[in-house]
């Protein structure tokens, strides 16, 4: 067993984040992405002012892309604020407009928080909306594959690889997983390019 897992087996957690996000396909193949992000507080505090702070729901906010084109395109944004730290919280929410038009491609992430972190956003929208960049991939890709369709002629002509090239060690562009898909898809291999 992991020595932090094991120095957790009888802590009680005193805070949980979740983020939940799902793809939903519209008639004409566009795709509206739906996120969520919960805070939960599970022991009660102080405000940096001494008032208590009750355990419970700090942050819970959604947002909503609409997904299209090619590449894979904000095509428009909105955001809600169910419970927040502060009544002036939602003030921010506008902010989710600044996405629109926005690429889902790499430096998707560093483009976000530019974009609604600061002082003119909300961070917590900023790292939902992140989040829910890589999401909207896999429901883009999963939206595109429930049909067969032919092999292409190369790694070019398949939509979103260039946003998974070089995100990880598999996907690294000379790692084992490109390097398969390229032997599939034009024949060559790392050895004969």
């Amino acid at each position: 067993m992991s020595m932090l897992k094991e120095l957790i087996r009888n802590a009680g957690p005193v805070h949980r984040r979740a983020i939940e996000v799902k793809s939903y396909v519209l008639e004409d193949g566009r795709l509206i992405v739906e996120g969520w992000l919960k805070d939960d507080r599970f022991a009660d505090g102080f405000t940096w002012a001494g008032e208590r702070r009750p355990k419970g729901v700090v942050h819970w906010i959604g947002a909503r892309l609409l997904i299209g084109g090619w590449p894979i395109t904000i095509e428009a944004a909105e955001a809600e604020m169910l419970e927040t730290p502060h009544h002036l919280c939602p003030t921010t929410i506008d902010s989710i407009q600044t996405v629109v038009g926005l690429n889902i491609a790499s430096g998707f992430t560093d483009r976000v928080r530019h974009l609604l972190g600061g002082t003119e956003g909300c961070i917590h929208l900023s790292h939902l909306v992140s989040a829910m960049g890589s999401a909207a991939v896999h429901g883009y890709w999963t939206q595109h594959a429930r049909e067969k369709r032919p092999l292409p002629s190369s790694l070019d002509e398949i939509p979103g690889l260039a946003v998974v090239i070089d995100s990880c060690r598999l996907l690294k562009k000379d790692g084992p997983l490109i390097s398969r898909l390229r032997e599939m898809v034009e024949g060559v291999s790392d050895e004969d390019a």
